[in-house]
């Protein structure tokens, strides 16, 4: 049931207002800010609809005129910026391969912007044919819906608002703490260790972060169960079976070496056979949808009256707002790939270019909507669908220009591939996004077009964003790979992997058959799913078994294990009184876990910045530390067991705010969890 579109006092109810607007900015800055640290450290976001729906509803109550549409607007905005932030999934690899010496502002403001407003255009015709017209659970959507159900209220609602607060608060505080107890020397930031296995080698790591704990509760047993699955398959199979034989006098570099060179693109052959599988699912509901769109353009042009929860943008409007925005595109293609070998054949390249992104766009928007409906926004193929847009687009600048000689050129040609696949991902993140606010506003009883235009504010407000802290995390604590990075680069997973894909393929020395076999996995993964599913037993997503395979162990191992948490707390939450309420606030607490980290990782950065502020040579990696390196062997053991209890008080304060908040009679759908896995 959705709520009436008027009040008795205030006529027609606020949607769509100035302040809504400009609290949705200011959120955004925050979540952004800890969405981009979090996904260059271990290439994974969280959602931030449910967050930012919570400050928002806590923020307004304050106004007394506050309106469950208002704050669907602001966390609209906020969660469009949030996922935007996926872009550092690509744009860092231009740092990577040389060609960025920086993020040019307005350049990266431009790519976010122009792909951003593509993916939301994409996502207008989608609604009808993956919202309205199917049964597809969106559970970050519905979760959304409620909350903000819920907190429209009073009494008991604003209580459970302000548990809500609380909970994300102490969340963050605490992940925050331990993270700057790290940087202090008091607790070390990770351990694990390398080995020789008769004639081969392995290894185990982890880093203790709680970033980490509440990425596994909001992805789920089941991705978490998968990612460990992944995780066997690349330390217990691979990584010795290419190890063999290697020089065991130097284990560390042996399996670095290995993991890095060999593994990881196995790994990306079962993610992009993961995402092809994706969109062969869903090219039925997404030719309906089209259809659908039409038909009410043409019911709207008759004359016929439309519900107003039915009135998207006109389809004549978006398709004039595609066509509109190829043209800042084509001009950025243009200027990006000036003096280079793309002017050869400019019109050529260039307007192939073009077609590449509207064509692979509308695909990529299609699939990443269909997952996000499916399992949610995050658990969306995105991280899949970039390493096929840069496939794709590394392999026509083959066919036009061969494998060039000249290694200046041929770079020229990577960055090109590159800075194309970027304008196809902010389409993705934003496409990904899109359709679980729509559904959300579906139903509260939102109007479409107003969110839609909405969501093309939250792309500009993150888009103005994003560059200024990539620059500041650049300057400060750099990128793994790229010149220059200290001892806290921060990793860039993904970038990493779709760059190196691109020089793979356009320097002709990508191993083939490494990602052949890493898509027979991923092909095998896929029908051990698929049987799992019909039995009725828990899936074991493909996606999530070839990020487990190609993610670092020190980026995944702890995942599973807050996954083990999530599900024990979700467990206890469904026994409740009110057990909607018990899993949003567990959510809460997890998500607080992610926040108080990335937004610490920050201020790290710029702390470190400050403190190198003269260029002092060697550069001061260690601004905040207190205790010396014979501390070290003590902080071992202190780490894991102030980790897990800080991560226990967190969960039993959560459990105590539960208790003590009076259950309130509110809709009987069950609010999923956000999963956040990219």
């Amino acid at each position: 049931m959705t709520p009436e579109k008027t009040s008795e006092k205030t006529g027609p109810m606020a949607e769509l207002t100035f302040r809504g607007i400009i609290l949705g900015a200011l959120i955004t800055i925050l979540f952004t800010a800890a969405n981009v640290y979090a996904g260059l450290k271990v290439g994974l976001t969280f959602a931030t609809s449910i967050p930012a729906a919570v400050v928002s509803m806590a923020i307004l109550k304050a106004f007394k005129s506050g309106t469950i549409l208002e704050n669907n607007i602001v966390q609209t905005i906020a969660s469009a910026a949030g996922t935007l932030a996926a872009i550092v999934f690509v744009l860092p690899g231009l740092i990577m391969v040389g060609w960025w010496s920086g993020f040019p502002y307005w350049t990266t403001v431009a790519v976010c912007i122009t792909g951003g407003v593509l993916g939301v255009m994409f996502s207008v015709p989608l609604r009808r044919a993956l919202v309205t017209g199917t049964d597809l659970p969106y559970p970050e959507g519905v979760a959304a819906a409620e909350v903000l159900k819920v907190g429209s209220g009073s009494g008991a609602g604003d209580k459970e608002n302000a548990a809500g607060l609380r909970t994300l608060i102490t969340g963050t505080i605490f992940s925050g703490l331990f993270a700057l107890l790290a940087k202090m020397k008091f607790v070390a930031e990770e351990a694990g260790k390398n080995f020789a296995v008769g004639s081969t080698a392995t290894g185990w790591s982890t880093s203790w972060s709680m970033l980490l704990i509440g990425v596994g509760h909001l992805v789920g047993i089941s991705v978490g169960a998968a990612m460990f699955f992944g995780m066997l398959i690349s330390w217990t199979v691979l990584v010795p079976w290419f190890a063999h034989g290697g020089d065991l006098s130097a284990v560390d570099a042996l399996v670095g070496t290995t993991f890095r060179g060999q593994v990881r693109f196995v790994g990306a052959g079962t993610i992009g056979v993961a995402a092809i599988w994706s969109l062969l699912k869903i090219i039925g509901p997404i030719i309906a949808g089209l259809r659908s769109a039409l038909a009410a353009s043409r019911a709207r042009q008759g004359g016929q009256a439309l519900d107003i929860t039915e009135r998207d943008m006109p389809i004549g409007v978006v398709a004039l707002i595609t066509l509109a925005t190829l043209v800042p595109i084509a001009w950025l293609l243009w200027n990006f790939s000036a003096g280079g070998p793309v002017h050869d054949h400019a019109i050529a390249v260039i307007g192939g270019s073009l077609t590449y992104v509207l064509i692979v766009g509308v695909l990529i928007a299609a699939i990443c909507g269909y997952m996000a409906g499916l399992i949610g926004a995050s658990n969306s193929p995105v991280s899949g669908v970039g390493i096929l847009a840069v496939l794709g687009a590394s392999l026509l600048l083959v066919a036009v220009f061969g494998h060039e000689a000249d290694a200046g050129r041929t770079n020229a040609l990577i960055a090109y591939a590159l800075f194309t696949t970027a304008i196809i991902f902010s389409i993705a993140t934003i496409s990904n996004d899109n359709l679980q606010d729509l559904k959300t506003g579906q139903l509260v009883g939102a109007t479409p077009w107003k969110q839609q235009l909405a969501l093309i504010l939250g792309v500009v407000f993150g888009s103005l964003a994003i560059p200024i802290v990539l620059d500041l995390l650049k300057n400060t604590l750099g990128f793994v790979g790229m010149p220059g990075a200290g001892p806290n680069a921060l990793s860039a997973p993904q970038a990493a992997l779709i760059s190196s894909i691109a020089k793979g393929v356009l320097g002709g020395d990508i191993d083939w058959n490494l990602i052949g076999l890493g898509a027979l996995i991923g092909v095998g993964v896929i029908v051990i799913d698929e049987a799992l599913g019909k039995a009725g037993k828990m899936r074991l997503p493909p996606l999530a078994v070839g990020m487990g395979i190609y993610l670092p162990m020190g980026l995944t191992l702890l995942i599973p294990v807050g996954a083990l948490i999530g599900h024990a707390y979700d467990r206890w939450a469904k026994k409740q009184a009110n057990p909607e309420f018990a899993e949003r606030m567990g959510v809460l607490a997890a998500t607080g876990l992610i926040v108080g980290e990335s937004l610490f990782g920050v201020a790290f950065a710029g702390i470190l910045a400050w403190a190198n502020r003269n260029s002092p040579i060697p550069p001061n990696d260690a601004p905040l530390a207190v205790m010396g390196e014979s501390f070290e062997s003590i902080a071992l053991w202190i780490a894991p067991l102030l980790f897990f209890g800080l991560i226990a008080v967190s969960y039993a304060m959560t459990r105590k705010l539960v208790a003590r908040t009076p259950a309130t009679t509110g809709p009987e759908s069950p609010a999923e969890g956000e999963a956040n896995y990219r």
